[in-house]
């Protein structure tokens, strides 16, 4: 999923006019002031949710992190629009000089956008992916009806090996734009050449990832469990000995590159 923030006056509006302009499943999303947010579920309940018999639905709740959403909106939507959310730390565009932590793009008004530049910038950015959007892919394969299983590995930042390490606050990941890519599709290519192997999705993100979160993502599609799980483990072997990814630790006492220590 490419997220796009915008923000600024009439950025809402915005949102609606490029969603039309956008080639897959597109979900907005405003930053709310508090006098609007008077719509909550009943006491007692921590969400309530509406569905009419057409499929549209409604919801109120409570305490939803903004990084929560938007990973259970990134395996179903192509695209996410972000209205108002200056700290999000998403790619933004600014209007009329509109402060935000990441502006990739400005603009005086709303009515100075050049709409095929926004389209073209939303589709370079690094998209948004989760080990849900990786399995709803696969859920959907062509080859899914020659599939058992589905096996998955998740790579987290450790802040810790042991009680007496120094806590690693983030890690920061560069890789060759399209080097890493490619090979990261060969290796796949031939995992999936296995007897029984129908699918094989990777996934490694890049930037500054801080402790806990997830890094990398690797899934598979077999016939049978016993293919899958062996795959799974030769994927991430493969991956992180073959493609052209550098890290960089950050710990509450120092900052280096791995290859160098």
């Amino acid at each position: 999923m490419h997220i796009l923030g915008i923000v600024g006056a009439d950025a809402t509006t915005l949102c609606e006019r490029l969603a039309t302009r956008l080639d897959g499943r597109v979900a907005t999303l405003e930053s709310l002031p508090d006098a609007e947010t008077d719509d909550e579920p009943p006491s007692g309940v921590d969400a309530a949710y509406g569905i009419s018999p057409n499929g549209q639905w409604v919801a109120a709740g409570d305490e939803r992190p903004l990084d929560e959403l938007i990973d259970d909106l990134a395996a179903r939507y192509d695209y996410l629009l972000l209205s108002g959310f200056a700290d999000a730390g998403v790619p933004t565009l600014a209007l009329g000089g509109a402060d935000a932590r990441n502006v990739v793009a400005e603009a005086a008004n709303a009515d100075a956008v050049e709409f095929d530049e926004v389209r073209e910038t939303i589709d370079s950015l690094e998209p948004h992916i989760t080990l849900g959007t990786l399995i709803e892919r696969v859920k959907a394969d062509s080859r899914g009806d020659y599939a058992g299983a589905i096996a998955t590995f998740t790579g987290r930042v450790r802040a810790k090996e042991s009680e007496d390490d120094v806590r690693t606050t983030s890690l920061e990941f560069e890789k060759y734009d399209g080097v890493a890519e490619a090979r990261m599709d060969t290796i796949s290519e031939e995992l999936e050449s296995r007897d029984g192997v129908e699918r094989v999705l990777m996934y490694h993100r890049v930037g500054v990832i801080g402790d806990g979160e997830d890094i990398v993502f690797v899934v598979v599609l077999a016939g049978h469990r016993t293919e899958a799980f062996r795959t799974v483990e030769d994927g991430i072997n493969r991956l992180k000995d073959e493609v052209p990814i550098f890290k960089k630790e950050t710990t509450v006492e120092e900052q280096f590159w791995k290859h160098e220590r």
